[in-house]
């Protein structure tokens, strides 16, 4: 596909590969992370070529996943100006931007909603940038990823496009091109500048600070030790034990396991420092643990799992040990994955999260788009009032706004 820019004058080609191995990591991710080209981390190592290469290369997207790759390349001559993770869906699993009803309706209505286009980063709910530019092409690159986009929609014959998990700015940038913005929510904790753990319990009413103290005595006497591995102190025997917990979530929450065994095995290989595996050891045999992945300012937590039962260890290993490692690592946020009001009373709170979508049929683009318009003011009426039943002082959350 070929276009020119939204100057008029930029010629742009964009391509779509079937394989990240046709694209050198270099030029992936000098639009996918531009600011570690000096050796510094990622903002998050989701859209890095390494991450979404394990991926592919694990077979935990590809043939039979409903996870086609069709990664979008734009091109001006010969650089590589901007990139987007790009699959063919054949179903709506491991997205957490629920579009079911959406199906349903289409289907109802006669028409056909899968395969879909889908730029998002797989079985992934967190926020990141999906237009991946060269840094000084954002606004010609994304222009160029979206036209491309749709063209490719198009002419395939499918039913919509959709971009989940992007940031603010790239859903304002991509509204103003005549996509559909959605706002949703999860639950973050952020960082006001905690020293310890304590200094964040001194921010919470008393008896939120009290619940939190109980449950976290609760879990620590589970009769064993919490340790939070990174780097070369994971080894591999850590992740067949991780492997074992994740089956065991995966088997209750999607019926089989979005991600494969080899995927664990390229990320102890190749990302191993962009990882903090929290495990619950007893007589020295893990029994429970939480997935972390690391970003430059954001700790993202990924994944949970046990073959024991013990009260609290759950609350402990996701959400109180990603808090001390973000206080230790002077991180300003910690995502904690999707849903989950349980959150709220362990200092998380409502946060936005955004998505665009575009549909080829007129008239239902016009029904979504009145959706839309409904769910984001009743979305952000459920973050006020649930912002307002969070843990902290009153004096706090009034600084804080």
């Amino acid at each position: 596909m070929r276009g020119t820019t939204m100057d008029g004058e930029t010629p742009v080609e964009i391509t779509a590969l079937a394989s990240l191995s046709d694209i050198p990591a270099r030029d992936w991710d000098a639009c996918a992370c531009p600011e570690a080209a000096e050796g510094g981390r990622p903002r998050d190592p989701f859209t890095t070529h390494r991450f979404l290469s394990a991926l592919e290369r694990s077979g935990s997207v590809g043939p039979g996943s409903g996870w086609q790759p069709r990664y979008l390349v734009a091109r001006t001559g010969s650089q590589v100006i901007a990139v987007a993770p790009l699959y063919a869906k054949g179903h709506s699993q491991g997205e957490y931007i629920f579009d079911h009803n959406w199906a349903h309706a289409y289907e109802q209505a006669g028409g056909r909603y899968y395969p879909k286009f889908q730029v998002a980063v797989p079985f992934t709910p967190a926020t990141g940038r999906r237009l991946l530019t060269r840094p000084g092409w954002d606004e010609i690159g994304r222009a160029a990823l979206v036209q491309g986009a749709i063209q490719l929609t198009e002419s395939h014959g499918l039913s919509s496009l959709h971009i989940t998990f992007c940031t603010e700015e790239e859903a304002e940038a991509g509204a103003e091109m005549g996509l559909l913005h959605r706002v949703t929510q999860q639950f973050h904790w952020e960082n006001r500048g905690y020293a310890s753990f304590e200094d964040f319990l001194a921010s919470l009413s008393s008896r939120k600070r009290k619940t939190i103290r109980k449950e976290r005595a609760q879990a620590q006497a589970f009769g064993g030790d919490i340790v939070a591995l990174t780097g070369d102190d994971l080894r591999p025997e850590h992740w067949d034990a991780f492997w074992q917990f994740y089956q065991d979530t995966g088997a209750r929450k999607w019926g089989s396991p979005y991600l494969t065994r080899e995927f664990f095995d390229l990320v102890q290989e190749e990302m191993r420092d962009d990882v903090l595996l929290v495990l619950a050891l007893r007589g020295g045999r893990p029994v429970a643990g939480a997935l972390n992945f690391i970003g430059r300012e954001v700790l993202f937590g990924r994944y949970w799992g046990c073959i024991e039962h013990h009260p609290c260890l759950h609350f402990e290993l996701c959400y109180y040990q990603a808090i001390d490692a973000a206080i230790a690592r002077g991180l300003s946020r910690v995502e904690a994955g999707a849903q989950g009001e349980h959150k709220l009373a362990r200092g998380y709170l409502p946060a936005a999260t955004h998505s665009l979508h575009w549909l080829r049929d007129p008239g239902f683009s016009d029904a979504v788009e009145r959706y839309l318009e409904a769910e984001r003011a009743a979305v952000a009426e459920d973050i006020e009032i649930l912002t307002s039943y969070g843990p902290f002082r009153k004096a706090t959350v009034e600084e804080q706004e």
